[in-house]
């Protein structure tokens, strides 16, 4: 990845003429099932470009409790766009009836719901898959709708959909549906390219080229203008190539970390669907931190997810002998911790 970087050739960005960035940006578009797309420096200003093309200021955007939009994004929606995020349903999504009564609430006066946002996987849940279409026993028990059946509720009532798929690229190996498939639903969507496919940056929004060309505008406005870009450009096109299948090893090695670290007494521990690893203090604990600081000490780098859940990613810094040093150091630290 290094080398392609170092090769790449550039141009301005800022002036939509560095060819390894046009060159991602068709690559993405092409995979999403899209028209076009543009190259951001981050996910979030991803988002935040989104909710600016959807809404107005007094514009309410539905999602789920914990979405990325409205918990890790500090309060930018409302900061930049005027727009205020409405949550409905539970952590792992919800369902057509959550959304249809917030929009009836309109009819009172509350701010009505220009945006419907989804989010695949669902980083808050675990990395949990929202699945495209339905229903399954998961959904069942989780309390939420397929996404298609969202999206078609959405556009049937006249509102936009926007899909943050940070880690879409999980949710297309994990669940085996086409990411121009899982893309389908929404008007706009973004992917990562640091989250799983291991470039140092870099998001890209796709959507219909009359979006995307205001898109371009918007990111300027919020200081996202590159110059060479295609430096780390490249670095998202060889991710793209080499780098996206080999997600079912994070997937594979997340469940061994999970079956190792379950038995400890200090927490309850979710099967988990993708990368990520889900541990919910028990008792006597009473907060994350007070696990994850001797953690982080012993070498083993993991953060609250909530304040009462460690989370540990799986990534691809981490082979099958890392792995198995991290659940070794997990065990002993919390051992040492219990005793």
């Amino acid at each position: 990845m290094r080398a392609a970087m170092a090769a790449a050739e550039v141009g301005d960005d800022c002036y939509g003429d560095d060819p390894t960035v046009l060159a991602l940006e068709q690559r993405i578009a092409e995979r999403l099932g899209k028209p076009a797309a543009v190259f951001v420096p981050t996910g979030t200003m991803a988002n935040q470009i989104a909710v600016r093309l959807h809404c107005r200021p007094g514009d309410a955007v539905a999602t789920h409790p914990g979405a990325h939009v409205r918990i890790h994004e500090d309060a930018s929606a409302a900061a930049l766009s005027g727009a205020q995020i409405m949550p409905i349903g539970a952590r792992h999504g919800y369902r057509v009836d959550d959304l249809a009564a917030l929009a009836a609430e309109e009819a009172c006066g509350w701010p009505p719901v220009r945006l419907v946002w989804l989010e695949n996987t669902v980083g808050d849940a675990g990395g949990a898959v929202w699945p495209l279409v339905g229903p399954t026993p998961a959904q069942t028990a989780a309390g939420v709708d397929a996404m298609a059946d969202i999206s078609l509720w959405a556009h049937t009532h006249g509102r936009a959909v926007h899909l943050d798929g940070a880690r879409l690229w999980n949710a297309h190996i994990a669940s085996g549906v086409t990411m121009d498939r899982l893309a389908a639903v929404a008007d706009t969507v973004s992917v990562a390219l640091s989250k799983g496919l291991g470039a140092p940056m870099g998001s890209v929004l796709a959507g219909p080229v009359e979006l995307i060309e205001q898109a371009r505008r918007v990111k300027h406005s919020f200081g996202g203008g590159f110059r060479q870009a295609g430096v780390v450009a490249a670095a998202g096109l060889f991710a793209l190539d080499h780098n996206v299948s080999r997600l079912a090893d994070d997937h594979r090695r997340a469940r061994l970390l999970a079956e190792a670290i379950a038995p400890l007494p200090c927490w309850d521990v979710a099967t988990p669907q993708t990368n990520l690893v889900i541990a919910r203090v028990a008792a006597p604990w009473t907060d994350a931190e007070s696990l994850c600081a001797p953690l982080r000490d012993n070498g083993v780098l993991c953060y609250p997810n909530v304040a009462r859940e460690v989370r540990f990613a799986v990534h691809m810094g981490i082979d099958d002998d890392a792995l198995a040093a991290v659940a070794a150091a997990i065990i002993a630290t919390v051992t040492d911790l219990v005793e």
